[in-house]
């Protein structure tokens, strides 16, 4: 086992959404590069399984949030590729505004006794 993966974090549920939102925003991007993106820029602590994944992707679609299409990728397989909608881009300043409040409130409950 990989050293880095002994400590992984449980995502909480909602996060996940946060998460491909996110990297969504950086442009389209298949299942699997949405998964080393989430890996690679957490300093591989999340790891999002495909069976996290792929039912995510199914609801972000259903809400509008993301759009997909089959494209072929850089190694000439035809892989679903997912992009963020307009919908997307507000759901996704509202997620980021409801973590910064999450963060206040843990911080507040974390830090209780160093006042």
């Amino acid at each position: 086992m990989k050293e880095a993966y002994k400590n992984r974090i449980e995502l909480l549920q909602g996060t996940l959404d946060l998460l491909v939102l996110e990297t969504l925003q950086w442009g389209a991007q298949h299942g699997y590069g949405i998964s080393v993106a989430i890996r690679n820029h957490s300093g591989e602590m999340l790891q999002v399984d495909t069976g996290s994944l792929y039912p995510a992707l199914q609801r972000l679609e259903r809400q509008k949030w993301i759009f997909s299409e089959w494209k072929v990728s850089e190694n000439k397989q035809r892989a679903k590729y997912y992009r963020l909608t307009a919908a997307g881009k507000r759901q996704l300043a509202r997620e980021r505004s409801r973590w910064e409040q999450l963060k206040l409130a843990m911080a507040g409950v974390l830090n209780r006794g160093e006042i």
